[in-house]
């Protein structure tokens, strides 16, 4: 979750725009509060303990933003700032302002860019990071807002600053590389290599080579020396992935380099320091494997020092829909083409067990982006595997296909099987699937996703929170 006490002000001489915009930064957890003018800035920062970011939105000449900048300066705030820009204001700031500013952001700004830019807000008030450094998009291909990703993002934040090794476990799949990924772009060592290493995926015998390296003549087949991933990953973190498959006498030797940070090349009596972090990640039980006598105890209890667990996307399947909005986003921008799912394909998707987690996801929305490019895909087009309740369902007839965002089209309607069924959570899943669709479409604005539904704000906020997708803040969560 945001760090307790994380403010946000918002600085705007349109009190409606203002409210709009405090309204979704409560949403995401964290607590907001408007000014009209930047002069009351100073009152604002005496009382507020812990502000992270100052939203500005633009006017014609920037004397809004520029009088901020002053000001906050003068009362010695560090914070981040972002430039909130209408459609009016094109033209740009000036340098002198534009380099004080960690990004610019639509007064529209999506949920998901807003939640983003406040997570880059906090990591540069509390740890000294910069988004615009190159370290990289903070929290990437860590989509979300379920209890279990807010959950894994508070616990990188907090490890993250420390020397501490990391234990990631979780079915394959999940992201566990994206975790460690992460880790390592909030760490002091983030100018330094991230290496990746499939313990999993290099023969036993050529495993020792692959991590320490060798010398010329060491093997057969050695005809040169070689850096080892440990030297390449030297000053920086080293990601064991699947640490689980690692045979018993390599992981003898990873003790050691853990014990002891040295090691020696294949063939060489030389010595050398192993400045590095070590972060690993199985998908398999590793305290059952040492009961076993398949994985060493000692080492366990090395490698499990701050454990993360990613929970399959089958327990946070309130994430799919912004999972789907980011993977069609990013075939956007790459321009790949775009892609569309119709409410009831959306549902389907939201009920199916999902083995492959998040990569198999990513690989049913690439292959039906081929299959159907530009165009809306609808229940009956998915694989029959992700048609988990076929029989729920019959086939509507071809309406003209809407985009997502707009009206859907009916993509089916339910049927009585002949064994009955289960009405009440059968309900309660198209209920939560279409709270969740309304949500994403209106950037999570309450007042946006309420219209949608035709329900009282009030009555969506109860439901939200009855259905686990409350505000973040009030999980106590990231």
């Amino acid at each position: 979750m945001p760090d307790q006490d994380s403010s946000v002000v918002v600085i705007d001489s349109d009190q409606n725009t203002a409210e709009q915009t405090a309204s979704r930064i409560r949403f995401l957890g964290f607590d907001a509060c408007i000014a009209t003018n930047p002069s009351a800035l100073p009152a604002l920062i005496a009382e507020q303990s812990k502000i992270v970011a100052v939203l500005v939105t633009a006017d014609r000449d920037y004397q809004a933003l520029a009088a901020a900048l002053k000001l906050s300066a003068d009362a010695g705030l560090r914070c981040a700032f972002f430039l909130m820009e209408r459609k009016s204001v094109s033209v740009p700031p000036p340098a002198a302002l534009g380099n004080r500013l960690q990004a610019s952001l639509s007064t529209r700004v999506g949920y998901q860019e807003l939640l983003a830019a406040l997570h880059d807000a906090e990591m540069y008030t509390r740890i000294g990071i910069d988004p615009r450094s190159g370290s990289g998009q903070l929290f990437r291909n860590l989509v979300g807002v379920s209890r279990e990703m807010q959950e894994v993002r508070d616990l990188i934040k907090q490890v993250a600053g420390t020397e501490a090794t990391v234990l990631i476990t979780g079915e394959s799949g999940t992201g566990k590389e994206a975790v460690a990924s992460n880790i390592h772009g909030l760490s002091p060592r983030r100018d330094r290599p991230f290496v990746p290493v499939n313990c999993g995926a290099i023969p036993s015998e050529l495993l020792e080579s692959e991590l320490f390296g060798h010398e010329k003549g060491a093997f057969t087949g050695a005809i040169s020396s070689r850096q080892g991933r440990f030297e390449i990953a030297e000053g920086g973190t080293l990601f064991l992935d699947e640490i689980g498959d690692m045979p018993m006498d390599m992981q003898i030797k990873l003790l050691r380099v853990l014990q002891e940070r040295t090691y020696e090349r294949v063939g060489s009596n030389k010595t050398m320091r192993a400045d590095v972090r070590i972060v690993a990640a199985t998908h398999q039980n590793l305290e059952q494997l040492v009961a076993e006598g398949k994985f060493r105890m000692d080492l366990f209890y090395r490698l499990n020092v701050f454990p993360i667990q990613v929970a399959p996307l089958r327990e946070r399947a309130g994430d799919i829909p912004l999972l789907v909005e980011s993977y069609i986003k990013k075939r956007e921008f790459e321009r790949l083409g775009s892609l569309r799912l119709s409410d009831c394909a959306l549902a389907s998707l939201a009920r199916y067990f999902w083995p492959g987690n998040v990569r198999e996801l990513f690989n049913l929305l690439e292959r039906l982006s081929i299959l159907f490019p530009r165009q809306v895909v609808r229940w009956s087009d998915l694989p029959e595997k992700f048609r988990p309740n076929q029989e729920l369902f019959v086939d509507a007839p071809a309406e003209p296909a809407q985009p997502m965002g707009q009206e859907f089209a009916p993509g089916g309607h339910a049927v009585l099987p002949v064994g009955g069924i289960d009405l009440r959570p059968h309900l309660a899943n198209i209920e939560t699937s279409l709270l969740t669709q309304a949500l994403a479409q209106s950037d999570w604005v309450v007042a946006r996703a309420a219209k949608l539904l035709n329900l009282q704000r009030t009555t969506l906020v109860e439901k939200i929170r009855k259905m686990d997708l409350r505000r973040p803040k009030e999980l106590t969560d990231f």
